[in-house]
Order: C-alpha cells, then sequence, then structure tokens
C-alpha cells in the first residue's frame, strides 16, 4: 500500500489533507469531553449572609452565615455539596473519569480493528459520547454523577487513538510522522473552543448538554464525507473497496487512475510467492509484552516509556486542572493553556532534528519541571503574585505538552516493529494512570501541586 501511494496516488494531497482535517476534529471532541470537568467541578463564588469574626472559609464559619452568589446549580461542588470533608468526591470524580477512558481506549482498539473499522468505531463511541454526556446533566445525586462520568470517559477515551488511526493510515510513510504529531494541535483547540461555551453557559448541567452537541454535530455533518481506512479494508478483505478509494486519492491529488493489473495486496500474500523470503508476517503480528521484556534493551526501554509517561500525564492533566487553584480567571486561564500548548508543538517540530531526541526531550522536561517548582513558592494573597503563578502555570504546560509530543516519535523510534504496538500501549496505559491520579493531587490545592509536579518533570530526567 505505501508503494501504491508513493507510485501512483500521492503521499500526502489534497485528498490526505482534507481527510485529516476532517478525521482530526474528532480530537477537539476529545479535548472538550476531558477538560469540560474544570468548569463544571469548580469553585463557585459566595458570600457571607451575616457578619463573622475573620473566617474566610465556609468550613469555619456558622452554617446558614454564607450562601453560593450564583445559586447551587452552577457547579457540582455547590449542588451535590462537595466542600469541606466531601471535596476529595471533586478529585474522585474525575480520576473516575480517567479511568473509564483507560477502559475506552483498550476497547475502542480492538473494535476498530473489528468488523466495525476505523470509521464505524468512531462513529459509535462519538454517539456514546453524545448520550452519557447528556445523560450527565440529569444526575440527580454524585453516584450517578460518577457513573456518568466513567461511561463518558470510557467512549471519550478511544476518540483520539481512532481518529489518529483513521486519519493517518492512507498517508504515505514519509510523510505519517509530521501528520500523526498535527493531530494534537485539535485538542488544544477543542479546550480552547470550551471555555469560550463554558464562559456564556454558567450552569454544570446546561453545560454537560452544550458541550454533547458537539459529538452530534461531528457525526451528522463531519462522518459522512470520510472514508474507511483503505488498510483495514484490506486486511478484511475488501480488497475492491480499498481500490476504490486508492483511486479517488490519485484523482484528488491530480494523479492518473491507477493502471490496471495494479492492485493492492496483503503483504503475507505476495511474499508467499517469494522464495526465501525473510519476511514474517507471523512473527511480525505475533509480538507480545514477553517479547519486549525479554530483551535487555527493549526491557529498559520500555521501562524507561512506562515511567516517563506516568508522570508527564501527572503533570500535563494536573496543570490543566490545577487552573482552578490560581485564583486568575478561569476561563481565560484554560484558553491560555490551550494556546501554550500549539507553539510547543510548532517549536519542537522544527528544532527536532538540530537538537535530537533526547536531548530535547530532557530540556523540555526540566523547562516545565523548573517553573512549577518556581510557580509553587509563590501564594495566593495579592494579585501580582497570582498572575506571575499563572505564567508559571503557562510555562509549564508550554513545556510538558513539548515532552508529550515527542514522545510519541521517540518512543516510536525506540522499538522494532515487531513489539511497537504493545510496548507503545503499555507506555499508554501508564499514561491513563498518571491522569487519574493527577485530580487528587490538585484537591490539596495551596503550594502543593505546583511543587509536585514539578518534582515529577524534573524526576524524569533521573531516567534518562
Amino acid at each position: 500500500m505505501d508503494e501504491m501511494l508513493e507510485k501512483y496516488c500521492g503521499e500526502f494531497g489534497l485528498w490526505q489533507l482534507r481527510h485529516l482535517v476532517l478525521t482530526s476534529l474528532a480530537w477537539l471532541l476529545e479535548g472538550i469531553h476531558s477538560m469540560v470537568m474544570i468548569f463544571a467541578d469548580r469553585e463557585p463564588a459566595w458570600h457571607y449572609l451575616t457578619s463573622h469574626a475573620g473566617t474566610t472559609s465556609w468550613c469555619s464559619s456558622e452554617p446558614g452565615s454564607w450562601e453560593w452568589t450564583g445559586g447551587t446549580g452552577s457547579s457540582t461542588m455547590s449542588e451535590f455539596g462537595l466542600i469541606c470533608g466531601e471535596k476529595y468526591k471533586v478529585g474522585l470524580v474525575q480520576s473516575i473519569f480517567f479511568a473509564g477512558c483507560m477502559v475506552g481506549a483498550g476497547v475502542t482498539g480492538h473494535l476498530s480493528d473489528s468488523k466495525f473499522g476505523r470509521k464505524g468505531t468512531l462513529a459509535i463511541i462519538c454517539i456514546l459520547n453524545a448520550i452519557f454526556g447528556i445523560l450527565t446533566a440529569f444526575s440527580s445525586n454524585y453516584w450517578t454523577y460518577a457513573l456518568f462520568r466513567f461511561l463518558s470517559g470510557f467512549s471519550a477515551g478511544g476518540i483520539g487513538l481512532c481518529a489518529s488511526i483513521l486519519s493517518t493510515e492512507p498517508v504515505g510513510q514519509s510523510w505519517r510522522g509530521v501528520a500523526g504529531l498535527s493531530t494534537f494541535y485539535f485538542f488544544s483547540t477543542g479546550v480552547a473552543v470550551l471555555s469560550a461555551i463554558a464562559y456564556f453557559i454558567q450552569s454544570w448541567r446546561s453545560l454537560y448538554i452544550a458541550s454533547s452537541i458537539t459529538s452530534v454535530v461531528y457525526v451528522i455533518f463531519v462522518l459522512p464525507f470520510l472514508n474507511e481506512s483503505p488498510r483495514w479494508c484490506l486486511v478484511r478483505g475488501k480488497v475492491d473497496e480499498a481500490m476504490k478509494i486508492m483511486q479517488k486519492i490519485a484523482v484528488s491529488n491530480g494523479k492518473q487512475s491507477i493502471p490496471n493489473g495494479v492492485v493492492l495486496a496483503l503483504d503475507s500474500e505476495v511474499n508467499e510467492d517469494i522464495p526465501n523470503s525473510q519476511f514474517d508476517s507471523k512473527e511480525a503480528l505475533n509480538g507480545s509484552i514477553l517479547d519486549v521484556l525479554t530483551s535487555p534493551i527493549t526491557r529498559s526501554r520500555f521501562f524507561l516509556a512506562v515511567a516517563t509517561d506516568f508522570f508527564c500525564s501527572i503533570v500535563y492533566y494536573g496543570l490543566s486542572l490545577n487552573a482552578v487553584n490560581l485564583g486568575t480567571n478561569l476561563y481565560l486561564n484554560v484558553a491560555l493553556n490551550a494556546i501554550s500548548e500549539m507553539p510547543a508543538y510548532l517549536l519542537t517540530s522544527l528544532v527536532l532534528n538540530r537538537f535530537g531526541r533526547k536531548g530535547l526531550y530532557i530540556g523540555t522536561m526540566w523547562f516545565s519541571g523548573v517553573f512549577c517548582l518556581i510557580g509553587s513558592l509563590l501564594n495566593n494573597a495579592d494579585v501580582t503574585w497570582r498572575v506571575i503563578r499563572m505564567v508559571c502555570g503557562l510555562l509549564g504546560i508550554f513545556g510538558i505538552a513539548a515532552t508529550f509530543n515527542l514522545s510519541l516519535l521517540y518512543f516510536m523510534e525506540l522499538f522494532p516493529t515487531e513489539v511497537r504496538n504493545v510496548a507503545l500501549g503499555g507506555a499508554t496505559q501508564a499514561g491513563h494512570l498518571g491522569a487519574i491520579l493527577a485530580p487528587f493531587v490538585v484537591v490539596l490545592g495551596g503550594n502543593v501541586p505546583f511543587a509536585l509536579f514539578g518534582v515529577c518533570a524534573i524526576f524524569l530526567e533521573d531516567f534518562w
């Protein structure tokens, strides 16, 4: 298939660009559904109804002496009473969402390889995401809310994975890495869009409905214009369908029609006719975690990938969720966090070959860690310090986003083809575990989150 793209269809032309953009809009959905909790679970404004003797917290105030400024319906924290001794439940429900993401990512991978295909699986999980998101808005109590957040995570966790596969498989080999890394821009854009939506929709129930409608819009107005992956069609024995898609690619890219007699075939089918072929399809397909752990080289690289993805996720998701603790405008802060990621992606792409993978990987980790530690030394007592602290958070996000951007390409190059998928799958699962722990760190509040994130980022360097 790579040979056909190179010779007859074009490795990355107008067709692939259009397909990449439309498919990657699903990443925008994942950004919205992953970060909507920042606004839905936020701490609303409150005020005293009676005089108070120097207390600055509802936990130390007399019952009935204060109330929520916007009423109880603006946030799950105010409606479900997630304050004082119950505040840990805010972190718990956010962790439950990421646990759903971890389970859903694994299931989605199997579904996309099955009879549903990449496009079919993407449609299914987007529909489920819309349904679970709307049902979340009608949660009658905390535990019902937690259940629907888990189900929302289950459906949202596989959106980016499925979209990445569908968008890059019709791209030629020399462009596939660049195309894959460009999808991260859409996730950040989704978070920025979410900030605007949340600014105008203050009620947490209405916000969940509005964010869920984006999935409905994608299924109705975008998915019909996408083609199934020709690679999946070929593997499933649908050669005619795969060839029709390849013809579309060639025509849209301004190439001549694929000549008669030029057809797609599986490597295993081709190599059955080649005597003494060194290609062993079964060996390539049967790589397992045991194969990774047996070799000393791949074993050490695997543990490095697992550890770094785990700590990177704690820092990345922790800094994103920690916007609620900074004492600045929440909507502006979240939007700036998302925007700060975009130059990080661009910069790493531009200087990657000049500084190398390892040097840039370590440098971006240190950059993030240093600014997190600086942020931990500041307090929220003064407006100026709060703004400086917010800037430290933005720079921390910039650094760790660059690290994340590098990790996919770097780890792909560290493992041989036979075990690449299983190794990267293990690292991805470790990243989900880090995301599950991040909300509990954020709930601690004060200077603790920044300090822990800084230690995690700098601690990563010791592995390398």
